[in-house]
């Protein structure tokens, strides 16, 4: 019975989790893992993301932001909805084909039309790049409803 109960209350705390505005993982405030998301921007397509660092921080959206750079750090600041991540920094694909939250890998990104996207893994990338437009699209109708 103690066993049901511990695993009824993680569920219930990780949907918590799950449907906060931006994805930070379980036990993490971070966002996008810690990754500076100003440094995605000057990235070629193939480029390993850039890790943030302590030094430079901000809250945004009740997640902590972490940045390469002062500089980035300060570009963030002036623009946070230019460089912060669609839907929360959750799997775009997810948010598209299955009008659900599903966590967002830093690893697995794009940019497209001037702004960052993230998946969860290299295969739901690759389902993701196949039609682009389209998943933007859905994804864009979906995410208003799912993100209340």
């Amino acid at each position: 019975m103690k066993r049901i109960a511990l695993l009824f209350i993680a569920i219930i705390s990780f949907n918590a989790f799950a449907e906060d505005e931006i994805y930070t993982g379980l036990f993490s405030s971070k966002a996008v893992g810690g990754y500076d998301t100003v440094a995605y921007f000057s990235l070629d397509k193939g480029d390993a993301p850039v890790k943030g660092k302590s030094d430079w921080v901000t809250e945004y959206k009740g997640a902590d932001w972490y940045f390469s750079s002062k500089t980035n750090l300060e570009r963030f600041r002036a623009d946070p909805e230019r460089y912060a991540p669609q839907y929360g920094g959750y799997c775009a694909w997810a948010v598209s084909a299955m009008n659900d939250f599903a966590p967002g890998d830093a690893e697995y990104w794009a940019i497209v039309d001037g702004k960052l996207y993230l998946n969860y893994n290299k295969k739901v990338k690759n389902d993701w790049d196949a039609d682009r437009a389209l998943h933007i699209s859905q994804a864009d109708l979906n995410w208003p409803i799912l993100s209340k």
